[in-house]
Formats: structure tokens, sequence, C-alpha cells
């Protein structure tokens, strides 16, 4: 099944205030999902039979900021962030790519994490790859199981993989930069 099919199955099942675009002139195709349809969306593309799938692939945080002011005009986006599922049918042997963008901060105040419903419940993998956006990337995911870093320790400051991030001169004692 091509992207286009799967974009028109999901059109047909939900409006396109939650099935907010098709991208396909890009080399990996995606279909965009309003941020709070996510755990609909993400049910329906499991269970219903035609579209079937059954496995997450991979789940990753992407940031879509310019810090250098010079370069930031030529940047061509919009600051923001972006949750990217790339899922797979074992049963229909289709893929596709989910995008759902969010801003880089809760209600534009700096320092709160956006939130985004966890699809853990949906495909238990997403478990792993949720903690490791929610550690490096600053992305809550409301309804998550057990969501705590991952890869940095516990008292960690910041998310390491934002754009904006500035590594720490000193953590316990021990010298960054």
């Amino acid at each position: 099944m091509t992207i286009e099919e799967i974009h028109g199955i999901l059109v047909e099942q939900f409006d396109d205030q939650r099935i907010v675009a098709l991208v396909t002139e890009a080399k990996d195709p995606w279909i965009e999902v309003a941020h709070d349809s996510i755990h609909d969306v993400a049910q329906f593309l499991k269970s219903d039979n035609r579209l079937a799938f059954d496995h997450l692939n991979n789940l990753t945080g992407v940031d879509y900021f310019e810090p250098d002011p010079k370069k930031a005009a030529k940047f061509g986006h919009d600051p923001h962030l972006e949750v990217v599922y790339h899922l797979y049918s074992y049963d229909q042997k289709h893929s596709a790519v989910i995008k759902v963008k969010l801003p880089r901060w809760q209600n534009d105040t700096p320092g709160e994490i956006p939130e985004l419903a966890s699809v853990s419940d949906v495909w238990a993998i997403a478990d792993w790859h949720e903690r490791e956006a929610y550690d490096l990337m600053g992305i809550q995911f409301l309804g998550h199981p057990n969501l705590r870093r991952i890869l940095c320790p516990e008292d960690w400051t910041g998310h390491p993989l934002r754009k904006d991030y500035e590594f720490p001169m000193e953590y316990h004692g021990i010298r960054g930069k």
C-alpha cells in the first residue's frame, strides 16, 4: 500500500483537522498528524486490518531550531520539535512515517517542555523510545508508565540534543568543558 492510500484511509476515518498533511515530495514521504490526535490515530493504524501496523521501528524527536541568528533567516523553518514514528506491517508488508509537530516550549514558556500522548500502550517498544526522546529532547509523554531518564543521570539538568542546550561547566565536581 502506498503512503497516499494510507493517507486516504486515515482521512476517511478522521478529518483533515486531525490528519494535517501528506508530504510526498520528500525522500521519505510522511503523514502529519495533529498532536492531540496521535494516540487515537496510532490505535487505528495498528487495529485496522487494512493497515495492521503492528511494529514501531523507531520513534525519535527532532529539533527544528537554528540558534545562530545569522543562519536562522535562511533556515526555512519556524522553530518547533517533531516526533517521528516509523511504522511497519508484517502482515501487509508496507511501511509509513508519521510525524507530529510540537512547539519547542509548552505555552511558549521557555523551560516548560511540550506534552504529547504516549503510544506505549499501542506499541510496547515505544516505552524505551519515548524515554529516550524525553531524556534527550525534552518531550513529556503523557500516560507513559515509567517516564524517567534513560541515558542521562536522574539529576541531569536540561535535554542534551536540543539545539539551544548549554553543556554544564561542571557536574558533581567533574569539569565539563
